[in-house]
């Protein structure tokens, strides 16, 4: 009777969970400038309550997919939701800089459990139900950040950063409750432990790659050290690879991403991730831009924030109808159309931006794109996964756009701060034209990729 009840609530229940870990991620970035000064640390040094969370998620990912296995699933679930609501009550508590780091760390763990959230579906639903869930998680994980912005930035203004991460604190613990009473036990055998020595050199290539890209000023002042990481960091994850073949039982199954569709997804979803964060990030910075720069429209962070509500709306609304769209198209090509959609965002953006309406057509276009893509994403990799590889396929799927988001945020920071002048705070206008021409040459690639990677039938 538990069980079958909890399989009624799965649905909702993952949703919930999806959108909370979602929001309570995103919360750093609409906080940093008030983070630097409400707590007396630099931009630089707030900029970490974002990085933080980002690079843990990105890092436990893998781990987390192959420890949640079968019937470790729901232990492993609900401990890992755990850190995330004791993280989320640190960012609240008035201590010290880096107690709010800390606890900001923790709450990425949350952005690792997705890929558990698409198993427990896969496992427990029917195939429809099954496919929508998991298509509606992917877009809730993704597009959740546009609920996320406007409402930091609101509480920030009534009530100061604490305010703001109270929210995440009511939202993780809800869903806990939510967890406990209808995430279900697995019925498959647990797969073993992760090797320690693989899982080690899987999280410090990640860790080394991750704060490359994390760091703009490195590549701007000190390209050589930027360097020797990048290498450091390819010399672990070829260590790795190396030694996940060896392994009876490896922490990814490498034989899947030979997969002609699995490896077109994740490369499709790399170069997408990073034109998609360029996009974004271009034009949440546009809308700030105040008129005296001879561009841009002043607009408040919350103000600004709210620009991200059509972005998520519509996004919602592209997951919703994915899958009756799949009932006439392949998932392969609502693949190729969400990413031509986002495409068709940034020639928006490039070509109709001296009024506001432009910048919220390309939103509005991106949120859509972006909904349909992460929709889809899932299908296709999933339609040739077997079930039990579901956490482990999608993990990796995780990690890939949280690289190429972190890619695509790096190269609007370097873009646009090659188009400052010596002293000035703002770039010139040309600077946004240049890094949209650029998300547009991106997303081409990503179609292109899109397009020559065919899906096979399911091997079940």
């Amino acid at each position: 009777m538990a069980v079958d009840r909890r399989v009624r609530a799965l649905p909702g229940t993952l949703l919930l969970i999806a959108l909370v870990v979602a929001i309570a991620g995103s919360l750093g970035s609409p906080l940093i400038t008030s983070v630097a000064t409400t707590l007396h640390v630099s931009l630089a040094a707030a900029q970490w309550t974002l990085t933080v969370t980002l690079l843990t998620g990105a890092v436990a990912t893998p781990v987390l997919g192959r420890l949640g296995t079968g019937t470790r699933r729901r232990p492993v679930f609900l401990g890992t939701l755990g850190v995330v609501v004791v993280g989320s009550a640190l960012a609240v508590l008035p201590l010290p800089f880096g107690v709010l780091l800390v606890g900001r760390a923790a709450v990425g763990c949350g952005l690792a459990m997705v890929p558990l959230l698409m198993a427990a579906a896969r496992e427990h639903l029917d195939k429809d139900r099954a496919a929508s869930t998991i298509a509606m998680v992917s877009v809730a994980s993704t597009v959740g950040v546009g609920v996320g912005y406007p409402l930091a930035g609101y509480l920030t203004d009534v009530g100061g950063i604490r305010a703001a991460y109270a929210v995440g604190l009511v939202l993780t613990a809800a869903a806990f409750v939510a967890a406990v009473r209808s995430f279900p036990d697995s019925a498959q055998p647990a797969a073993p432990a992760p090797d320690a020595i693989a899982s080690a050199l899987l999280v410090a290539g990640l860790i080394v790659l991750l704060l490359i890209l994390g760091e703009p000023a490195l590549l701007q002042r000190h390209l050589g050290v930027a360097g020797a990481l990048a290498l450091i960091a390819l010399v672990l994850l070829a260590g790795w690879v190396w030694r996940e073949r060896a392994l009876a039982d490896p922490l990814v199954n490498l034989r899947l991403l030979r997969h002609r569709a699995v490896a077109g997804a994740n490369a499709a979803m790399l170069v997408a991730g990073a034109g998609m964060y360029l996009l974004l990030s271009c034009i949440t910075r546009y809308v700030q831009t105040p008129h005296s720069a001879g561009y841009g429209f002043g607009l408040s962070t919350f103000t600004a924030g709210l620009f991200l509500v059509p972005f998520s709306v519509l996004g919602f609304i592209a997951g919703r109808i994915s899958p009756r769209v799949r009932t006439r198209l392949s998932s392969h090509a609502l693949l190729i159309i969400s990413t031509a959609v986002v495409l068709a965002a940034f020639v928006v953006f490039a070509m109709v931006r001296g009024n506001l309406a432009g910048p919220l057509v390309a939103m509005s276009l991106l949120g859509f794109g972006v909904g349909a893509f992460s929709a889809a994403m899932p299908a296709v990799i999933l339609d040739v996964t077997p079930a039990q590889e579901t956490a482990s396929a999608m993990g990796v799927n995780q990690v890939v756009r949280s690289i190429g988001f972190s890619v695509g945020s790096t190269l609007s920071a370097l873009i646009l701060a090659a188009y400052t002048a010596g002293g000035a705070v703002f770039p010139s206008s040309q600077g946004y034209a240049t890094a949209a021409w650029i998300g547009v040459a991106v997303t081409a690639l990503a179609l292109v990729i899109a397009a020559t990677s065919r899906a096979r039938p399911a091997r079940r």
